[in-house]
C-alpha cells in the first residue's frame, strides 16, 4: 500500500481559516444536483457518563467517500485531553482508493464552528455588535473566532460557563472580552446568541430575547440533549443545516416536534435551500432567528475534500 499522507491539525488549521471554509460550505451547498448519502452511528455504555463513540459515513456518489469515527469522553479535559477526539478517512468515489488522512477533532472543531459562521452569515444582522457565547469548552475559542470572521461588526464578546474558570481563560487569551455570571442578562443584551453546551435541561429562555436576535445552537447532538426552552422555538424562526439530522438528532428541535410545540413544516429552511437561494433567510430585521447546527457526515465530508484540494494543489 502506498503511503497516505496524514494532514495533522495543524495542516488542518493552516488549509482551513474559519472564513474560508465558510465560502467553501457555501459553494458544496449551493452546487445543483443531490447531496451527500449520510449515516450517523452512535453507541455507547449508557451508564450517564456521556461516553459515547459515533461513525459518519458520507458517500458522494462518482466523487468522494468519507468516514469520521469520534470519541466523546466529557471528562477528558480535567486531564488535559479533549472532550472529542477523532480522525477523517477521504476516498475516491470513482475506485475507492484511500486519499488520506485527517486529524478529525481539529477537522470538527473547524467544520463545525465554520458551519456556525455561514449560519450567521445568512441569517443574522449585519450590524450585530454583541455575541454571546454560551459553554466554554474546546469548541467556543473557534466559534467565537468564526462568528467574527463574518460578523466583524461585533465589538463586545461575552462567555458565560458553569465553571468561570474557563470563561475567565477565554478572556485571559484575548478570545472573549469578559465573563458575564447572570445568563439570562446577558440573553436580554446579545445580538447573537451562540450555544455549546453538553446540558440536557434549557438554558436560554425564549422570554428574554429582544426581536432581532440570532440563535446559534450547537451543542444539542444527541435527542435527549436540550439548550433552548419552547418559548425560543416559538418566537424564533427555525432554520437547520440540515433536515435529516436536525429532526432526528438534535434535542431543541427533537423534543419540541414531539411535544407538537414544533411542526416540521416551521422549520423554514435548510442550509442547501439558503445557499441555493430557495428560502431568503430571516424575514425581517426584528425577526428572531435560530439556526440548529446538528452537523453530519456531509459537511466532514464537505471540509474534507477542501482540505484535499488545497493540499493536493500544493497549498
Amino acid at each position: 500500500m502506498p503511503d497516505i499522507p496524514f494532514l495533522t491539525a495543524t495542516d488542518v488549521a493552516r488549509l482551513a481559516p474559519y472564513g474560508e471554509l465558510a465560502q467553501a460550505m457555501y459553494e458544496a451547498h449551493a452546487r445543483p444536483g443531490p447531496g451527500a448519502l449520510t449515516e450517523r452511528i452512535v453507541y455507547g455504555p449508557g451508564d450517564g457518563s456521556g461516553q459515547n463513540f459515533m461513525a459518519l459515513p458520507a458517500w458522494l456518489p462518482g466523487e468522494s467517500i468519507g468516514i469520521k469515527l469520534v470519541t466523546i469522553f466529557p471528562e477528558n479535559p480535567s486531564s488535559g485531553r479533549p472532550s472529542v477526539q477523532a480522525v477523517v478517512l477521504l476516498f475516491d468515489g470513482v475506485n475507492g482508493e484511500l486519499l488520506a488522512l485527517f486529524d478529525g477533532t481539529e477537522l470538527t472543531y473547524r467544520k463545525t464552528a465554520s458551519d456556525s459562521a455561514l449560519g450567521s452569515r445568512l441569517l443574522s444582522r449585519d450590524d450585530s455588535k454583541v455575541l454571546l457565547m454560551v459553554g466554554a469548552g474546546g469548541l467556543a475559542r473557534h466559534l467565537i473566532a468564526a462568528h467574527r470572521e463574518v460578523r466583524p461588526s461585533i465589538e463586545r464578546v461575552l462567555v458565560w460557563n458553569r465553571s468561570a474558570a474557563k470563561a475567565e481563560e477565554l478572556v485571559a487569551d484575548g478570545v472573549a472580552t469578559e465573563v458575564v455570571t447572570d445568563l439570562d442578562d446577558a440573553v436580554a443584551i446579545a445580538d447573537i446568541v451562540c450555544s455549546a453546551t453538553m446540558t440536557t435541561e434549557p438554558l436560554i429562555r425564549g422570554v428574554l430575547l429582544r426581536p432581532g436576535t440570532h440563535l446559534d445552537c450547537v451543542g444539542a447532538y444527541l435527542p435527549d440533549h436540550r439548550e433552548v426552552d419552547d418559548d425560543v422555538v416559538r418566537r424564533a424562526e427555525v432554520f437547520v443545516d440540515s433536515r435529516e439530522a436536525a429532526v432526528h438528532e438534535s434535542g431543541d428541535l427533537v423534543i419540541p416536534l414531539t411535544s407538537g410545540v414544533l411542526a416540521p413544516g416551521d422549520i423554514r429552511a435548510d442550509l442547501f435551500e439558503l445557499c441555493r437561494g430557495d428560502h431568503p433567510g430571516r424575514t425581517s430585521s426584528e425577526s428572531i432567528t435560530m439556526f440548529e447546527n446538528a452537523g453530519g457526515g456531509h459537511l466532514d465530508l464537505m471540509v474534507a475534500r477542501h482540505l484535499w484540494a488545497r493540499f493536493d494543489a500544493g497549498s
